[in-house]
């Protein structure tokens, strides 16, 4: 019988349980799989071998394939990039979550010690559920020449969730969470937790957060600052903290809860939904996991051109996305050379621009060529954005992944009773 993985993260959390089944000895059970196997040849070899191993090869890149923003970039700009330099052919395909680490568990339980994806986007609770059932191959991370321009200093890139990546997974991009409004019709927006509450409260019917991953952050965030910040949750789970901190945000909630969108009945399923009904009138908050949304979707026209970006004053969640190799890759080569490009300062200013992308870079651009950091540095100007500095002031890291599937689960017990 084949064992899917129903939750991403494991009941004790990845960070409190101690030493991580990817990391134990042993594993003779197991066959040897290709990316596990390839990853370790490759570390012996010198870095121009394992170029020329990756050329005329296919990396199929399983990713998050929701935002057209993001699609361009890797298919307009990065593939052929790769096709042009490298001779790789990328084939990015959807797959994220639970639904990317349940195709790598049926693809082990069936017998294949050689999958079909080479390389994979994740973080966070993937990457922990991911580490638990040894199913990226590594370390590999270390290898990657451009991993020297990678900001190692910061905290929010060096540790996922409070999870060391130990070389498993290779850093490409940073976002930050932050409320998005319309200048003209909230000229003055609350700056705390405690004036968003009296905002909505003065404004029923205005504000709400969606379902899934932008709208936990949010509530994790007022989790911190009704709590006494994130230092009361670091260092992994612990159930007592959790549940303090959980029952103390659901009564902030059930006080402002009547007075959001549609009472709090029903809420939008994702945030392409929010931004609708930002642009419709509506309500007159959206929100993003990405801190320059505001701007990118200005520009697309998706929202008014009048709409900034906001972090509140209590700090905003930042985290950090990532490229890791199956332990069952085809071409370990390949997803190696993949994961250095996207770190060169070429790739991380491309993506960096608010015309493409918009994600924050990985890199410390001091240590980066003075043109590149020149380059980087320029790109801070549209009015609509938050100023880099202001960012990192109010920047909050993640804590252990189960705070954040506890909560989404404990919410939708207690607040969500429509959609779907």
């Amino acid at each position: 019988m084949l064992r899917l993985l129903m939750a991403l993260v494991p009941t004790c959390g990845v960070v409190a349980c101690g030493t991580m089944a990817g990391d134990r000895a042993g594993g003779d059970d197991l066959p040897r799989e290709a990316g596990m196997a390839d990853v370790a040849a490759l570390d012996s070899l010198p870095w121009d071998s394992v170029v020329a191993r990756a050329r005329g090869t296919t990396v199929t890149w399983r990713m998050w394939r929701g935002d057209p923003s993001i699609n361009a970039y890797v298919d307009g700009w990065l593939a052929p990039q790769l096709r042009e330099r490298f001779g790789i052919s990328l084939e990015a395909v959807d797959g994220q979550g639970a639904e990317l680490v349940n195709a790598l568990v049926v693809e082990r339980e069936a017998g294949r010690t050689r999958g079909t994806a080479s390389l994979l986007w994740i973080n966070g609770e993937t990457f922990a559920s991911l580490r638990h059932e040894r199913l990226l191959a590594g370390p590999f991370a270390q290898r990657l020449p451009n991993a020297r321009f990678v900001d190692s200093a910061s905290a929010i890139i060096s540790r996922d969730f409070e999870q060391e990546p130990l070389g498993f997974e290779s850093p490409w991009g940073t976002v930050q969470f932050a409320l998005i409004y319309d200048s003209v019709r909230t000229p003055t927006p609350p700056r705390t937790v405690a004036e968003l509450r009296a905002w909505i409260l003065a404004h029923p019917g205005r504000f709400t957060h969606d379902q899934g991953f932008a709208g936990a952050t949010f509530l994790k965030g007022v989790m911190y600052a009704l709590s006494g910040g994130v230092a009361t949750f670091a260092g992994g789970f612990d159930s007592t903290r959790y549940e303090a901190g959980r029952d103390t945000l659901f009564a902030w909630l059930a006080g402002v809860t009547p007075s959001f969108w549609r009472r709090g009945e029903t809420y939008p399923p994702d945030v392409a939904a929010m931004h609708r009904l930002f642009a419709n009138g509506e309500i007159d908050f959206s929100m993003s996991n990405n801190q320059n949304e505001a701007v990118v979707k200005a520009r697309q026209g998706v929202l008014p051109p009048t709409v900034r970006a906001l972090v509140l004053r209590d700090g905003m969640i930042a985290n950090t996305h990532y490229v890791g190799i199956p332990a069952s890759a085809p071409n370990a080569a390949g997803a190696m050379v993949v994961a250095d490009f996207i770190l060169s300062p070429e790739a991380q200013l491309e993506k960096a621009k608010v015309d493409v992308w918009g994600d924050g870079t990985v890199l410390a651009t001091h240590t980066l060529p003075p043109e590149w950091r020149a380059s980087l540095a320029a790109l801070d100007g549209d009015p609509r954005s938050v100023p880099r500095d202001t960012l990192t002031r109010y920047a909050r890291p993640e804590v252990a992944p189960a705070y954040h599937e506890r909560l989404l689960r404990d919410w939708r017990r207690r607040f969500r009773t429509g959609g779907p």
